[in-house]
């Protein structure tokens, strides 16, 4: 995306399913201007007003709506540049004729994620807040929109500020140590560097072993499940899902693609994938199948291994839920291979509410915090972590005070990109670019 910060832009920043009313939001230095050839008058700041939408309105040229106006001076609006809003009547044809309305006056329409950009560029977020919004605008579940207001209100960018700021306080007591070396410095002063060293690299290290956690909550948690051909897995999901998702047949190798629904435990998104079942066959497409299964069995968060009584299963695939099947027909072993066995009939739903417990309390823990802190949302972040890690341990290795000095100089650096302070410009078309329109 070119930005292109000189350009007055508009959008409509309410969804497309069919509404009321609908936001017209416009931002740039020429919006006063707008305002007024489309009122007539300039509204009080802040304040909703009720005014004629106008063509022109100087005379009166073609009434378009009648709306509330909100009018925002910068640099207290969103993007820290004048703009406004126009709550319209939500029909099409009064959007569009809004939207020549403004083109014939001057303004543009907004590239994805623009407003947000030129809150960035103006100051008024940093580049983690503005994740944050574009997490908050798509989060479908409660922890979601949780995790994503916090992140949008600052939680990951005060910790990251806080790291900049303590190494900008060994950094100034390195620079001393350098610029003068022969003044009466407390020789404790070198110890205190290292100690406040290691105790960064430690709170970093914390931050980046948080085994996705954070991740798991924007993308949601994923759950494969497997097991040897009619074991119940189809059935599984028509349960988890409340719907005939999949087709469930006695015919051995029905499920030959793997096929997912989202749904939310806890408070938590999740996709759980149904995939063909395990054996060896000489059938090109189940064979493909099963090779697929077992893609999804490495990527998921999560296995439910699934078997049917009498056939027990011979091993456990690391990490996961093993469910036993046909309860009603047969006794269940207690465990396999040390795993224990959770026993259910899907067919009179014996034991099923006690598979949902269980599932709910392993997104649970796949998601909580152990340490407290706001968990890491992306990859980019703990990269960004990683590297100021890396050059603080680097930092400690070092005799030599000029050596050490720049070592803590690329660790704030690292911190700095990760909030757009330093050396992002390559980051921002990706990031913004991932943002809706009118946002």
């Amino acid at each position: 995306m070119g930005y292109q910060g000189e350009d007055t832009i508009f959008a409509v920043s309410t969804g497309v399913e069919r509404a009321a009313i609908a936001v017209m939001r416009v931002s740039g230095k020429g919006s006063a201007d707008l305002l007024v050839k489309l009122c007539g008058v300039l509204p009080p700041p802040r304040k909703a007003v009720l005014r004629r939408i106008w063509r022109q309105a100087d005379v009166q040229d073609t009434l378009l709506d009648e709306a509330l106006v909100l009018w925002f001076p910068g640099p207290k609006s969103y993007t820290g540049e004048d703009g406004f809003e126009l709550h319209l009547h939500a029909g099409p044809a009064i959007i569009q004729a809004v939207a020549h309305a403004l083109v014939d006056a001057g303004a543009r329409p907004a590239e994805p994620g623009e407003f947000t950009r030129r809150a960035f560029t103006n100051g008024r977020m940093d580049l983690v807040e503005a994740e944050g919004i574009a997490d908050l605008v798509a989060a479908e579940t409660e922890s979601q929109r949780r995790q994503a207001l916090a992140q949008a209100d600052g939680a990951l960018s005060r910790v990251y500020e806080g790291w900049s700021e303590r190494l900008k306080k060994l950094l100034a007591f390195q620079e001393a140590l350098i610029d003068f070396p022969d003044e009466d410095i407390p020789p404790e002063v070198e110890e205190e560097i290292r100690s406040g060293i290691r105790q960064l690299i430690e709170q970093m290290q914390q931050h980046i072993a948080d085994g996705q956690r954070g991740e798991r909550i924007r993308r949601g948690v994923v759950f494969a499940i497997t097991g040897p051909p009619n074991a119940g897995k189809s059935s599984l999901l028509n349960w988890l899902a409340e719907r005939d998702a999949a087709i469930v047949s006695p015919i051995a190798g029905t499920t030959r693609d793997a096929l997912e629904i989202v749904g939310s435990l806890a408070g938590i998104k999740v996709t759980f994938v149904d995939t063909a079942g395990l054996r060896e066959t000489e059938d090109e497409i189940e064979a493909e199948g099963v090779r697929r299964a077992l893609f999804h069995v490495k990527q998921a968060d999560c296995v439910v291994q699934m078997f049917a009584a009498p056939d027990v299963p011979q091993s456990v695939f690391p990490g996961a839920l093993v469910v036993g099947n046909k309860l009603d027909l047969a006794d269940l072993p207690a465990e396999v291979e040390g795993v224990g066995v959770i026993p259910v009939s899907l067919k009179t739903g014996e034991g099923l509410d006690a598979l949902r417990q269980i599932l709910e309390q392993k997104v649970l823990a796949l998601t909580a915090s152990s340490t407290g802190m706001p968990l890491l949302t992306r990859a980019r972040h703990s990269a960004g972590v990683q590297d100021a890690c890396t050059s603080l341990e680097e930092a400690l290795r070092q005799e030599w005070p000029e050596v050490r000095g720049e070592e803590l100089r690329l660790a704030m650096r690292a911190l700095g990109r990760l909030t757009g302070h330093v050396g992002v410009e390559e980051l921002l078309d990706a990031i913004f670019g991932q943002f809706c329109i009118g946002k």
